[in-house]
């Protein structure tokens, strides 16, 4: 049984509207400085949170902040993205003296009305994006002014029922974005502990030292020598070696299916392309092809294997790397590296590390196209000891990884019963009983 929720415009279920569109720094008789309270630019907001990771930091001073901000962003305030992309949001958990930057909207629900996190999630519904959109203007950039954000319509069950609908599904979003932040703690300890051992021989210089090595049994520090010989590239500790990428791996090119064989496409078997490497792990595919298309435009990658980015706009900024967990086909703007005397967990952060310097190397192609040639990427020189020692080292990544894989898959469950809920949940045809309790399914 379906609930059949009046809804009102957004004008009247708020008590404000954040629009600071249009204020620069200049404007305000100041400019940028290097710390003080961050600017949100529209760029941060994607994945339905507030990503800094995605833009270079910008702030301003003191005074700059309060001429900036009239009234500051709020716990429980919805921050929705005007234009290029319209409607990407972000809901602010807690309270931040932060600026607001160009084409963002902070919007202040009624709380007598409308519960805050409700409304970041009736945002989301498609009858409200509908809506949205159906007031924007533009051609190739759509965008929205506030006096046509105001006219959309939200729903407004009880208040009871809103608070209900915010708890579980924000209870889930919590789980994801903790599942997030905990992947990006053990993605660094990872990180860091590979540049310690093998790029910085912390244990072997400690040995050398006649230390014993930090952070580590007796039986791990036996599997490092206590001493440094030369090489071409300079001091490595004694029995390891150092050698060109191409030493320790097989490379192999993909490609793309002709887009006009239907047999081709729709399969089971993920194609990955440069957009799915955004983290460690491409485990999300943009496109599926059929047993038939393997050495018909493109070819396999095992599991185990490490893709690298080596063609794309996007190359100039970051080399993406990732590790694919089962077998997927991939792009020809895709190298997959395959191990031949390396541990697959030692090659995925050996990459990792070597991002910068193969990032130097790229070459651009025109129109903006970056290039990283195949000869640069296997020259890229990595030092490890011997593949039985190798093994040993590895299992500490290799659980470190595991755990990230786990998280992931963990995480993609979680986002699909969200996205599967938001929508039921909107439209009452799944029921709330309590602040955490659901009813039957209409």
């Amino acid at each position: 049984m379906g609930a059949d929720w009046p809804t009102a415009p957004l004008d009247e279920l708020v008590d404000d509207i954040l629009d600071r569109r249009g204020v620069t720094p200049l404007k305000l008789g100041s400019d940028f400085v290097t710390a003080g309270h961050r600017v949100i630019s529209a760029k941060l907001i994607k994945g339905r949170r507030i990503d800094l990771s995605a833009d270079d930091p910008r702030f301003v001073d003191g005074p700059t902040y309060k001429k900036w901000m009239k009234t500051p962003l709020l716990e429980d305030d919805v921050i929705m993205t005007s234009e290029a992309p319209l409607g990407e949001l972000a809901y602010v958990a807690e309270r931040l003296e932060w600026c607001l930057g160009q084409r963002l909207f902070g919007i202040r629900s009624c709380k007598e009305r409308l519960h805050g996190r409700f409304l970041y999630y009736a945002l989301q519904s498609g009858p409200v994006t509908r809506d949205l959109h159906s007031r924007s203007t533009g051609t190739t950039v759509l965008g929205v002014r506030q006096t046509e954000l105001r006219r959309i319509q939200i729903p407004v069950p009880p208040l009871r029922a809103q608070r209900a609908i915010a708890h579980i599904l924000g209870t889930l979003d919590d789980k994801i974005d903790l599942n997030r932040r905990m992947n990006d703690t053990l993605e660094a300890m990872a990180r860091a502990l590979f540049k310690s051992w093998f790029v910085d021989f912390d244990p072997v210089r400690a040995k050398a030292d006649g230390r014993t090595p930090s952070g580590m049994d007796a039986e791990t520090a036996k599997l490092f020598p206590s001493q440094f010989v030369e090489s071409e590239s300079g001091p490595i500790p004694k029995g390891w070696t150092s050698a060109p990428l191409g030493h320790w791996v097989t490379a192999l090119s993909g490609g793309t299916p002709s887009k006009g064989d239907a047999s081709l496409w729709g399969g089971n078997l993920p194609w990955v392309s440069p957009k799915a490497m955004t983290d460690i792990h491409a485990d999300q595919a943009e496109a599926f092809v059929t047993p038939s298309a393997i050495g018909n435009g493109t070819r396999i990658a095992p599991s185990g294997a490490t893709l690298v980015m080596v063609r794309g706009m996007g190359l100039h900024q970051k080399v993406r790397v990732s590790q694919v967990r089962h077998e997927v086909t991939f792009n020809q703007d895709v190298k997959a590296l395959l191990p031949k005397a390396i541990e697959a967990s030692l090659l995925l952060f050996a990459l990792l590390d070597g991002q910068d310097d193969l990032l130097g190397r790229v070459e651009s192609s025109g129109h903006g196209t970056g290039k990283l040639p195949s000869e640069i990427l296997l020259a890229h020189r990595i030092t490890l000891p011997p593949l039985a020692e190798q093994t040993l080292l590895a299992r500490v990544f290799d659980a470190l990884n595991d755990r990230i894989g786990a998280a992931r898959q963990e995480t993609h469950t979680l986002v699909a019963m969200r996205d599967e809920l938001l929508p039921r949940l909107l439209s009452g045809e799944v029921e709330v009983l309590g602040d955490d309790r659901l009813a039957g399914v209409a």
